[in-house]
């Protein structure tokens, strides 16, 4: 060894000025007297894999977590002692070993919020059974006393070892299909083990992945297409044969990195949510709020810049008084323009109130001015012209209040045109509905078909001299629903230069089994092929039914563009699909 410091300074110097950027694993560290301590094993695993280790001491003020994970790109949570069964609502069992209360709070929090983050995890030993602990599983406290966890059948194995920790003990039995199956190709490997505890159920954001032949759960993965593993084993301590579960860790946490870095760079919008339809539930925007699946929290743990807020407004049945929805009984006070306002009123509230955080936009320009000033915005939008009471003039009034696009219909005929669910009242686009389409281009606000009938859409492209938008439409091709658009009707909208924007509502996805977020891509990329990438994008229908696995509320939208990158989308398409093109049409300028 050379002992010159100078020597390694100009190794240093006369290198590239920026190292090659690589994803930042943060190691929770275990605490013993009044030293935070971590085997060297996990680090060095870390450094073989391609990623920077960073050590995480067990603190719980909450803002040193949020800052810390904002900071890093993976997380390890690392082995160690016994978690306090208390955090379970348990009482202690006698075979209970040494608790380490100064782990346990926080080690939780930050699971729990990592997981809110969609930041890759692994867990190792006591880390799988932290990611059980904080997500709705079940830890055993003594598998050699709790034998419910077991197979029928099956004898219980030795799980705590006296031999070298690099040296397998036993086998596992791995899932097909699984992340480990895929990493070893192989359905058996054999696992180092020193443990007394294990994972009893999975919960609801896991699957089992791996099984000892005793039946105690060995490994899980996220059920919700997210970069989530823990295993019971030591991989860090089983050298060239653990280092695929630790390039994997390393390997995900490189996508998030990028992904954040995209967003920091692009203008992410979602150009359809029904938030307000929660308002008379006394929804807190600021907090975050279980009720609903977007609000300030869930934007900032997605990454996302804008939300089309929505003043929806049912259609009542022929000869039927238009009813709030945001009253029980028919009010004089809320005709459907009044209603419109009142949402809009009560918007604005909730952006005045968090006005550090939250600004309308009225403009293209004005969205771009608040996230540049680290706002996130909201734009107004009317779902339903049924707002408009027949009166053309209220464009202008809605206009002025910063209204971007009006969905002409909904599930229902109006005056202005039929609904994909309707009884062709007006034989598509009616006299009314024409003048409407003129009036909106001229004051440039965007006309959206989504909802509209096969004849009204056709119309409406016909009569609109600028070009039209669906804010949440999928792929008939795919899902062979009424409110889905054919290829036919997908080619002519990119033709007149507009867009159509992939919603995560279950049933315009995938109408015969659980819909997810790979439904969800499938709809994109098949819409691609045929419109090609310059007419596509995203309005997820979050509170109106929106939302699926892996794509469940506004803090999974970052989860969107981790699965692009996967599939080699390049930064320009990104950028286009999450709100490139709509700006595009919202400014009114020429398609390509």
């Amino acid at each position: 060894m050379n002992y010159n410091l100078g020597s390694y300074l100009n190794t240093v110097y006369t290198s590239s000025p920026k190292p090659k950027a690589k994803p930042v694993i943060g190691i929770t560290t275990n605490y013993s007297d009044i030293d935070a301590t971590l085997s060297e094993r996990y680090y060095d695993q870390v450094v073989k894999a391609g990623g920077v280790p960073v050590l995480i001491p067990p603190i719980e003020d909450a803002d040193i977590i949020r800052t810390t994970l904002d900071s890093i790109d993976g997380l390890l949570l690392s082995g160690g002692a016994d978690y306090n069964p208390l955090w379970a609502g348990e009482e202690p069992r006698p075979e209970l070993h040494h608790i380490n209360a100064k782990r346990d709070l926080p080690e939780l929090l930050i699971t729990r919020l990592a997981y809110d983050r969609q930041i890759p995890m692994l867990g190792i030993c006591r880390g799988i059974q932290t990611l059980a602990m904080a997500l709705e599983g079940e830890v055993e406290q003594d598998i050699y006393s709790g034998r419910e966890s077991r197979v029928e059948g099956r004898e219980l194995l030795r799980h705590s070892q006296d031999a070298d920790r690099s040296e397998p003990t036993h086998s596992v039995a791995l899932t097909d299909g699984s992340i480990l199956q895929q990493l070893y190709g192989a359905s058996t490997i054999f696992v180092n083990s020193f443990h007394h505890q294990a994972v009893r159920k999975a919960g609801p954001h896991f699957c089992v992945t791996a099984i000892a032949p005793d039946g105690i759960i060995e490994a899980m993965e996220s059920s919700e297409h997210k970069a989530i593993m823990g295993v019971q084993w030591h991989p860090e301590c089983l050298g060239a044969d653990g280092l695929p579960i630790f390039k994997w860790l390393v390997d995900c946490a490189d996508t998030f990195r990028k992904a954040k870095a995209l967003h920091q760079s692009i203008i992410t919008i979602d150009t359809h949510v029904d938030t307000p339809m929660f308002f008379p539930q006394n929804v807190e925007f600021a907090h975050r709020d279980s009720r609903i699946l977007v609000d300030l929290h869930k934007m900032t743990e997605g990454r996302q810049d804008a939300v089309f807020m929505v003043a929806y407004l049912p259609q009542p049945k022929p000869g039927e008084p238009f009813v709030s929805p945001l009253n029980s009984q028919l009010s004089t006070l809320d005709s459907p323009r009044e209603y419109a306002d009142l949402i809009f009123d009560k918007i604005g509230s909730i952006i005045e109130n968090n006005n550090a955080y939250l600004a309308q936009a009225c403009t293209p320009d004005e969205l771009l001015a608040n996230k540049k000033d680290g706002k996130k915005s909201i734009v107004f939008g009317i779902e339903n012209g049924l707002a408009l009471e027949g009166d053309i003039s209220n464009l202008k009034h809605f206009k002025e209040r910063g209204v971007a696009y009006i969905t002409l219909c909904h599930n229902g005929d109006n005056d202005i045109c039929d609904s994909a669910r309707g009884n062709s009242t007006n034989n598509g686009v009616s006299a009314f509905g024409e003048q409407v389409i003129h009036e909106m281009n001229h004051l440039g606000i965007m006309v959206d078909l989504s909802h509209a009938s096969e004849k009204s859409f056709y119309d409406a492209l016909d009569i609109s001299t600028k070009p039209i938008v669906c804010s949440h439409s999928n792929c008939k091709a795919l899902c062979d629903v009424p409110r889905n658009l054919t290829d036919d009707q997908l080619r002519a909208l990119a033709k007149k230069g507009g867009v159509a924007h992939t919603t995560f509502y279950h049933g315009f996805l995938n109408n015969t089994t659980e819909a997810t977020i790979l439904d969800g891509i499938a709809h994109l990329e098949h819409a691609v092929k045929i419109m090609g990438i310059d007419h596509v994008g995203i309005g997820t229908d979050f509170d109106g039914d929106g939302g699926v696995l892996g794509m469940a509320n506004s803090s999974e939208v970052i989860s969107f563009t981790i699965q692009l990158l996967r599939r080699r989308y390049s930064e320009d398409d990104i950028r286009k699909i999450w709100g490139g093109n709509w700006l595009r049409v919202w400014r009114e300028e020429p398609h390509p």
